[in-house]
């Protein structure tokens, strides 16, 4: 049956409704797509305006079944929906370079499976007049946003988040506690590409959170992402095979050149945390 050769329902189904032409047209197509039984496979679980957004924004049966499956763990909206097949999920999700194969033999798919790349940046929605207070009331309004992007799971603990390692403080940029997977995660932000001095330090702050600061009985192993405005990938994956605590590298979109130098540096942002603090 071609899509002009499509019966009309209220001569075939008299009774029924939600029929119309362009139902009918969805349903042929989910025919054609899905050609095993339909209540096997996880869009056979989603809301009916759920399945037309997927068959109206994605071709390949792989993207399909990705965010019917995702839908169906996660319980998204049809917002929620529309939002990650626009961002690209099924590209960006796992696709950050790691080490979790050799620091993490066990487990690592999924503790990769949290890691993007890139991290889309866009709603901060700034422009090139933004000065660095502008920032930094757009990072702390958005974080809810924020933590949308990283994904289910995450829960912020803080910004600078202190420790002290022989009398010496430390500030980390940002460090968030995974709730499924029971581990911390440490991010270290940066606005240059990724150097192997900043995977150095990065692993430095995994091992400190390891030690001070997460639950040996509750808690399995720090992580910890180094979101960096661009990298080298040879001179990273060095710098990964270098280091023995799980890290990985992503990168990020949405912020134009002129705005990225307007973030503040780490030593503006340690000044800003004595400040607030009262510390000399």
């Amino acid at each position: 049956m071609t899509d002009n050769e499509l019966p009309l329902p209220v001569q075939a189904f008299p009774t029924m409704r939600g029929l119309g032409r362009a139902n009918l047209q969805y349903l042929l197509k989910m025919s054609r797509t899905w050609t095993e039984p339909i209540v096997q496979q996880p869009v056979g679980q989603l809301p009916w305006g759920h399945i037309t957004v997927l068959l109206d924004k994605l071709k390949t049966r792989a993207e399909l079944d990705f965010y019917a499956a995702e839908a169906v763990q996660h319980g998204w909206s049809r917002g929620v929906l529309q939002h990650w097949i626009a961002s690209r999920l099924h590209a960006t999700k796992g696709a950050a370079l790691t080490n979790f194969d050799r620091t993490l033999p066990e487990g690592s798919d999924a503790v990769r499976e949290l890691v993007k790349d890139p991290y889309h940046l866009d709603f901060l929605e700034l422009d090139g007049d933004a000065k660095e207070r502008d920032l930094e009331d757009a990072l702390v309004a958005r974080l809810v946003t924020f933590l949308t992007e990283l994904g289910v799971g995450f829960a912020f603990m803080g910004r600078q988040y202190p420790v002290v390692v022989g009398g010496e403080t430390f500030r980390i940029d940002l460090l968030f506690y995974h709730a499924r997977l029971h581990r911390y995660v440490v991010f270290e932000l940066k606005t240059t590409d990724a150097r192997p001095e900043h995977v150095g330090k990065l692993g430095f702050y995994v091992a400190v959170v390891d030690d001070l600061v997460r639950d040996d009985e509750r808690d399995d192993s720090t992580i910890g992402i180094l979101l960096s405005a661009g990298r080298n990938e040879a001179v990273v994956e060095y710098a990964l095979s270098a280091n023995n605590r799980p890290l990985a590298s992503s990168t990020y979109t949405g912020l134009p050149p002129q705005v990225r130098r307007l973030l503040p540096s780490e030593g503006d942002l340690a000044q800003v945390a004595q400040d607030a603090l009262g510390e000399p």
